[in-house]
């Protein structure tokens, strides 16, 4: 809990962009993944059941996220069982998430949230996704299971249990919800705008560019999000957040985003050709 203080004080008392990226970063990969798996399974983002299973840093971040960018059945589940407004030993980050997400206002454990559920994500522990829980969603469900380096289930698991989607953190299965996809182009984006702070704005934006490179054409049970290492994510990303920047008015100056876009990819195509220069040598 020491991070949330941090990050604030840092926020507050400085005026250059401050991101934690194990909170935020991995936030923004999940609603990216979270999108393009809904628009699959052809759920409603507002109306499907979402349960996320570890209240800690990242996984908090990703509650809070995925409500801002208009889930509206949102629960969280810690080791005591799931939250719920009122609950005792919350942290005051989980206290405030606890009061805006489990509107049904259930009390239970990671089981009883799991019932019927649309799409469970997982930042908390290996193995705990067990056939038996996944067997238990709704049809069409949707699995990321994001602890590294060993998931909540691996991919084949989940799969066999029904899963309609499946994600890990892990760059060996299909669908790889990895923070690494994001924090390369936010920071090209914030810098190239003297951003004061990053903002919700700015990374809901990221969230939607990084997902807006899987077409409806491409779209597939085993392609929600964009390989980690498409080299058109962190432009994307860049392009996206600049613009963020400068309409929520924390730029510090005004630029096209297309030019940053197409400085990242620049910069990206640089280093690939340094890169491939000295691996031949």
């Amino acid at each position: 809990p020491k991070c949330y203080d941090i990050e604030e004080t840092l926020k507050r008392e400085m005026d250059i962009p401050v991101f934690h990226d194990d909170q935020h970063g991995t936030a923004i990969a999940a609603l990216a993944g979270v999108i393009g798996a809904l628009r699959f399974v052809k759920k409603d983002l507002k109306t499907a059941r979402i349960v996320i299973n570890g209240a800690g840093a990242a996984g908090a971040s990703i509650g809070r996220l995925l409500v801002r960018a208009g889930a509206g059945d949102v629960t969280m589940v810690d080791r005591p069982g799931i939250l719920y407004a009122g609950m005792e030993g919350l942290n005051p980050v989980q206290a405030a998430l606890a009061d805006v997400t489990n509107k049904a206002k259930k009390q239970g454990t990671l089981a009883d949230a799991v019932k019927g559920a649309d799409l469970l994500l997982g930042v908390s522990a290996p193995h705990i996704f067990t056939k038996e829980l996944i067997e238990s969603m709704a049809s069409d469900a949707v699995v990321f299971a994001m602890a590294n380096p060993i998931p909540e289930t691996d991919y084949a698991s989940a799969k066999e249990a029904g899963a309609k989607v499946v994600g890990t953190g892990r760059s060996d299965a299909p669908n790889q919800i990895n923070n690494v996809m994001v924090f390369p182009g936010i920071f090209r984006g914030a810098m190239a705008v003297r951003a004061r702070s990053i903002n919700e704005d700015m990374k809901l934006a990221a969230a939607y560019a990084i997902a807006s490179l899987v077409s409806d054409d491409e779209l597939a049970e085993d392609h929600v999000i964009p390989n980690a290492f498409d080299e058109r994510v962190a432009p994307a990303v860049a392009a996206a957040v600049a613009k963020a920047a400068m309409d929520s008015g924390v730029a510090r100056i005004t630029r096209d985003p297309e030019d940053i876009r197409r400085e990242a990819a620049e910069t990206i195509a640089r280093f690939r050709a340094v890169s491939e220069s000295v691996n031949g040598h």
